[in-house]
């Protein structure tokens, strides 16, 4: 219970400190650049991170399927996809702050580095039940079957 009440505190935290911190970044460039401009950027980064996060949220797509096809544990695809998802996220929030954190994630290299120590932060905290490995065929997979080919065309 302890544990929760820390994580409501960090959260709650970060929910008021990053609109602060973004609110000021917006004040300062826009006495630097002027308001307009600071709204046409704020606007050009929503179009390209929304652009960008497409077409790597379909290759993290693809790459997952690919996983699955080829027998293997899709869990770095699958990691991939959920930081693809947040930099979407966070490149729809406007803002220069967030925007930073997004493109960074949209990087194939710097996602990985985040996957990589995600998995080190979450590797004593999730269980796998030990089993047959994953990339084998289960025994039942491989019975053969007879049966003949039906067409459905005329």
């Amino acid at each position: 219970m302890l544990g929760l009440i820390m994580n409501f505190k960090k959260l709650l935290l970060l929910f008021i400190t990053v609109p602060a911190v973004e609110l000021a970044l917006f004040v300062m460039l826009a006495d630097v650049i002027s308001l307009p401009l600071t709204f046409i950027i704020i606007l050009i980064t929503g179009a390209l991170g929304a652009y960008l996060t497409k077409q790597q949220g379909a290759l993290a797509i693809t790459n997952f399927q690919s996983a699955l096809r080829a027998g293997k544990l899709p869990h770095a695809e699958a990691t991939e996809g959920i930081l693809v998802l947040v930099a979407g996220v966070v490149l729809l929030t406007p803002g220069f702050l967030t925007d930073a954190v997004g493109f960074s994630l949209l990087v194939p290299q710097v996602r990985a580095v985040v996957r990589d120590r995600l998995a080190l932060l979450l590797k004593d905290r999730i269980q796998v039940p030990a089993g047959m490995p994953v990339n084998q065929k289960s025994p039942d997979s491989l019975k053969t079957a007879r049966g003949r080919v039906v067409s459905d065309e005329s």
